[in-house]
């Protein structure tokens, strides 16, 4: 198996110091994963090397979406996510599951029959029931966190509801601000041991202001109080150099979820700077460097100090399979690893943070 130059691993008789992310992070009780491509696992040789030696929890970037999973109505195809799964549990990783109710990558059977009126919201409520009840179940007892609903709540720049939540989403425009309720329910309802998170970005001051975290603290407050099967909230962590950090204020609103009973993630973490190009992304300023490993750190460093923060997930494996140039022209270098697999600055910065740490009791984190 290939693993990058300067990644460390343990042997397997033990004989070696494993200082791997997921070896140190296991010292203080931590869980530390990445996003997965699923048709690379077992294919890749570098790339299988790094998810299996360095990550001790996967989300299966794609491979357990609406659409790659229920691709024409009633026919199911669960071989990738499966594939998953399967890798997962031979390297000792946990799972997360991602995402069952989401406004993108539906499939275009269940978009084109709302659009042109054939689904009607009764029946539309009936179908996501349905993908709900069925995908978890089929997954039952071997996912240890699922994001139940991801992004409904409104940025600063959207228009929200009294309550906070997305006018525009295409779920709660169909069925209402009572689904979310719902979907948790039919989640616990199939699977009552995993756990079930609320997703979402800007929701710990990552925008410059609070009022995305204080909807969605408020609402999930009603919900707990309600009885609701909520288990954790996960603060995505996509940052972006150009904008700061507050590091403190993410800290404290990860604290503040904490301390209403919830366990919180941070799920799809990333530090994206200008590039000179989508293929190399080398960062174009000299201080975005130091400044990509520094808001890492304090990402991890937030999540480390919040006794109830269980999991920290970086959004993909290296920087030539990431989202990002794809979705922020001029925009890359987000991750932990670069275009050739190899480790940066900001992997030897968490590596070091998590050594630092390690030992420390995180009681009641869970693992």
């Amino acid at each position: 198996m290939l693993v990058p130059a300067a990644v460390a691993f343990a042997h397997e008789n033990g004989t070696a110091a494993d200082t791997s992310l997921r070896a140190l992070a296991s010292k203080q009780g931590l869980r530390f994963g990445t996003a997965v491509d699923a048709s690379q696992l077992g294919t890749n040789k570098a790339y299988t090397g790094i998810v299996n030696t360095q990550f001790s929890v996967v989300t299966a970037e794609n491979a357990m979406k609406w659409d790659a999973v229920e691709p024409s109505q009633g026919v199911y195809d669960w071989k990738a996510a499966d594939d998953l799964v399967r890798s997962a549990q031979h390297n000792g990783q946990a799972v997360r599951g991602h995402t069952l109710m989401w406004h993108n990558q539906l499939p275009s059977w269940l978009t084109t029959g709302v659009g042109d009126g054939s689904i009607s919201n009764a029946q539309l409520r009936d179908i996501l029931r349905r993908h709900v009840t069925d995908e978890v179940t089929h997954f039952k007892g071997k996912i240890w966190q699922w994001d139940v609903v991801n992004e409904v709540f409104a940025n600063s720049w959207e228009t929200p509801q009294a309550d906070g939540l997305n006018a525009d989403d295409f779920w709660i425009q169909h069925l209402g601000s009572g689904i979310v309720a719902d979907v948790f329910r039919w989640a616990h309802k199939a699977d009552p041991k995993a756990l079930l998170m609320y997703n979402d970005y800007n929701i710990a001051g990552e925008d410059g202001t609070n009022v995305k975290f204080q909807a969605v603290y408020t609402f999930v407050k009603h919900l707990r109080k309600q009885g609701v099967p909520i288990d954790g909230i996960g603060e995505q962590g996509h940052l972006d150099t150009q904008y700061g950090f507050n590091a403190q204020q993410y800290q404290a609103d990860l604290q503040a979820f904490g301390d209403l009973g919830l366990k919180v993630a941070v799920t799809e973490a990333d530090v994206r700077t200008f590039v000179n190009n989508a293929t190399d992304q080398v960062p174009t300023s000299s201080l975005a460097e130091f400044a990509q490993p520094y808001e890492f750190s304090e990402l991890l460093k937030g999540c480390e100090l919040v006794r109830q923060c269980i999991s920290f997930t970086v959004w993909g494996v290296h920087d030539g399979d990431s989202w990002i140039p794809g979705t922020f022209s001029g925009e890359g270098y987000g991750l932990l690893f670069n275009v050739s697999m190899q480790p940066k600055t900001a992997y030897s910065t968490l590596q070091q943070d998590l050594k630092t740490a390690a030992g420390v009791p995180r009681h009641g984190s869970g693992s």
